[in-house]
């Protein structure tokens, strides 16, 4: 296994595990790794620091920095991924005609119920200056890269 620190359109830097180099290069080119804070497919490597393998724990007996942020990350995929299957459940699926519908329930043309989906940020930024409360949340592929 190797690690490679990533960089997406956005630059935002995280950490992903591959079997090797050739896996992460057929991952990129199928846009199946994705930015775990914007959901961005755009991706390439980021430079990275030598990974220097020290002990569990530092002198003073707490988590090294390594681990700590592992940890942090795992956590933080882990809350993701439960927003994700909340939202998935208990909101109906529009797709691209989020804004459209987002509008509508808005104005009272439409039943009022939660949805989600996928808008532009134009389409994001005219709805919150339309007063249509919505909120970007990150969305997380399923699959690990």
């Amino acid at each position: 296994m190797i690690v490679f620190d990533l960089k997406c359109a956005k630059d935002h830097v995280f950490e992903a595990w591959f079997r090797d180099n050739a896996t992460f290069e057929k991952q990129r080119r199928a846009k199946d790794i994705s930015c775990p804070v914007c959901g961005e497919n755009k991706i390439k490597k980021a430079p990275m620091a030598p990974n220097i393998a020290v002990g569990a724990t530092e002198k003073n007996g707490t988590a090294g920095k390594a681990t700590k942020d592992t940890a942090m990350a795992e956590k933080m995929m882990s809350t993701c991924r439960a927003l994700r299957d909340a939202v998935e459940k208990n909101s109906d699926y529009v797709g691209p005609r989020f804004a459209e519908e987002a509008r509508r329930i808005h104005y009272g043309e439409a039943d009022k119920r939660s949805i989600y989906g996928e808008a532009s940020d134009r389409d994001a930024r005219e709805l919150h200056e339309e007063g249509v409360s919505i909120t970007a949340i990150p969305w997380i592929s399923r699959t690990d890269s």
